[in-house]
């Protein structure tokens, strides 16, 4: 009973929801022969403007799956929302050879975009985007350059602060 009570502690810490976006089978040649293990790429947000992503690397699948999930809450940001749960403006994001557009949309749109960037798009709370991978189709690039190109947004009143305008001359 007393493990019961644990596990669901463990389970209302974690506010995050998680994704497994790929798991790799890796190989390490070695003199006795080859060293297997398995890589994981896993994407976290809170549905609400935070998300993260994080990669693990272990002998056994749930415990890559469970490292790369401790390195992506350790690399949330926070993603501006507009009032339509969109993105304030348009993007590319990079990384690498990857290039995703990211596209603000009008509500009613949902999210258009390919796997590895609806992954992460969904776990920042995002209901109205289009998006477009560009270049290289190595999905941690893409899921990168996805968190890359959410990073960089700025809020209008960002932009006004920046720029020492108030938000309507913008």
């Amino acid at each position: 009973m007393a493990r019961d009570n644990r596990e669901n502690n463990e389970v209302r810490e974690s506010e995050f929801e998680d994704r497994v976006v790929a798991i790799k089978r890796v190989t390490k040649v070695v003199k006795g022969g080859r060293n297997m293990r398995f890589s994981a790429l896993v994407v976290v947000g809170d549905k609400n403007g935070r998300v993260g992503v994080g990669t693990g690397k272990a002998a056994e699948v749930p415990e890559a799956i469970r490292k790369a999930k401790q390195d992506a809450e350790k690399h949330l940001i926070n993603v501006p929302l507009d009032e339509n749960k969109s993105i304030p403006h348009d993007y590319v994001g990079t990384f690498g050879s990857a290039e995703v557009i990211l596209k603000r949309s009008k509500e009613g749109t949902g999210i258009i975009a390919g796997g590895p960037a609806r992954s992460v798009c969904e776990l920042a709370g995002l209901k109205n985007i289009r998006t477009k991978s560009l270049g290289s189709n190595n999905k941690q690039n893409v899921v990168l350059a996805t968190i890359n190109g959410l990073r960089a947004l700025k809020t209008p009143e960002e932009v006004s602060r920046l720029r020492g305008k108030a938000v309507n001359e913008l």
